[in-house]
């Protein structure tokens, strides 16, 4: 769906360009762009091995595993009906970490495989249990402390303080986090309330 919605867009761009007599300004821009692009790719590279980096050492010295261990009430309390000692924990407390630390590229594997546990949990069912939904929306609301691309892509662009987002990001990402959870909770006391009735019927 992805796919048709941006060949939409860029069709209807170009229509646009061409029925406004700008043509040529649509090439200058595609042409722009693509500079742009490659170099947006080589400083988010850069900063990505960087991060990377930061993170074995940080994996090496045990404060992964120790913020790991400190987030567990969390996740218990978010994924209750996930078995204490199963693997997902480990997948889901590590896309976590990736996401408050701004590695939303970094979350994205550990969230796919922590998703794969959560369907076998949930009987390879076809409908998304409430553990599924839970980790998709805190997923996507992402507390962030550090919006590592963000901060990236204010660099690439010439900002003068690049790092002057990191305040508000925080505000907005806690507000989203909290609607998330606040959602999720609900969400699935509702869910437990109707399997409740259907089995008392």
């Amino acid at each position: 769906m992805l796919n048709y919605l941006w060949g939409f867009m860029i069709v209807l761009g170009i229509t646009v360009g061409v029925l406004r007599g700008e043509i040529a300004a649509v090439s200058n821009a595609t042409i722009n762009s693509s500079k742009e692009a490659v170099s947006l790719c080589i400083t988010m590279l850069g900063i990505m091995a960087m991060w990377t980096g930061i993170m074995q050492v940080a994996k090496k010295a045990g404060l992964v595993a120790a913020f790991t261990k400190g987030i567990r009430p969390v996740i218990r309390f978010l994924y209750p009906d996930i078995p204490k000692d199963h693997i997902v924990n480990e997948y889901i407390a590590s896309n976590m970490i990736a996401n408050i630390l701004g590695l939303g590229w970094a979350a994205t594997p550990m969230g796919l495989m922590a998703m794969k546990e959560l369907r076998a949990l949930n009987k390879n069912s076809e409908v998304a249990s409430p553990d599924m939904c839970t980790l998709l929306i805190i997923n996507i609301s992402s507390l962030q402390l550090i919006p590592v691309n963000i901060i990236a892509y204010r660099s690439q662009y010439g900002s003068v303080n690049p790092a002057e987002i990191i305040g508000c990001g925080l505000i907005a990402t806690i507000c989203s986090t909290l609607v998330g959870v606040v959602f999720s909770v609900i969400a699935r006391r509702r869910v437990k309330r109707s399997m409740a009735k259907r089995s008392s019927r």
